[in-house]
């Protein structure tokens, strides 16, 4: 019980701090902690998860809504995308076995690290002018498809989704660094919300729900306001290698 605590807890930090300090890339091993630290069936750690990210991203967000880190416009077509997508995904995910679940969640983490070690610095897009607002009309439909991809893997995998939308917000449409981890942020709380809606009538542990959320608030609070004096490049990618080395693992838990 105490290792499991333990487990819970050193996930909690990490999840705590990715969300924090990068909007991105912690809730992936949410899971996997759930899965092997904590002994949860996959159907009972992807909404457990959601809750954990829910909670988190918001602790996450609180120092960046201080900061005007958010385009609330762009997060609201993004989430118009999402919400549907992750309440299907939930139901899609639902209904597919363990076996299939736990491979396909570890090519979703080789997908994260590969997406964290690559630099995703914009130098353009199809939402930000000169004048740095943001250009609506060019801007919906890819906001929305790119939303409902992300919503489509947090209903199924029970993943925030940052690791693509980040990405998707500065490459795609045009935010700068700072907005989108703040705006992404937003978008995260809301769809796995939806994701977590979707997953209503799953017997859950809400004393492990409210440790591992618990600690993953406090963590994102703290590393929220250190933000800006920490060295996220390096952070990214130590947090990568570690999601990437730990893929094959997860993958191989599925038959053992």
């Amino acid at each position: 019980m105490t290792l499991t605590v333990a487990l819970v807890l050193a996930g909690a930090v990490v999840v705590g701090v990715s969300l924090g300090l990068l909007g991105a890339g912690g809730s992936v091993l949410a899971v996997p902690v759930l899965v092997y630290g904590a002994g949860q069936p996959v159907a009972v750690a992807v909404p457990t998860s959601l809750a954990v990210v829910a909670i988190s991203s918001v602790g996450a967000l609180v120092p960046r809504l201080r900061r005007g880190q958010v385009r609330w416009s762009v997060a609201a077509v993004f989430a118009a995308g999402g919400v549907p997508a992750a309440l299907a995904g939930a139901v899609l995910g639902r209904g597919l076995p363990g076996e299939l679940l736990l491979p396909a969640f570890a090519v979703i983490m080789v997908v994260v690290a590969v997406r964290m070690l690559r630099d995703a610095e914009s130098t353009g897009g199809a939402c930000r002018t000169t004048a740095g607002r943001v250009n609506r009309r060019r801007c919906l439909p890819r906001a929305l498809a790119a939303g409902g991809g992300v919503g489509v893997l947090t209903g199924v995998f029970g993943v925030g989704g940052g690791f693509a939308v980040v990405p998707a917000l500065t490459l795609l449409l045009g935010l700068t660094a700072t907005d989108a981890v703040g705006t992404s942020l937003v978008v995260v709380a809301v769809n796995s919300v939806a994701g977590f809606a979707g997953h209503v009538g799953t017997r859950l542990d809400y004393g492990l729900v409210l440790l591992f959320a618990g600690g993953a608030l406090l963590t994102s609070l703290v590393a929220g306001r250190l933000a800006t004096r920490l060295p996220a490049d390096r952070i990214r990618r130590w947090f990568a290698w570690t999601v990437l080395a730990l893929a094959p693992l997860v993958a191989a838990g599925a038959w053992i």
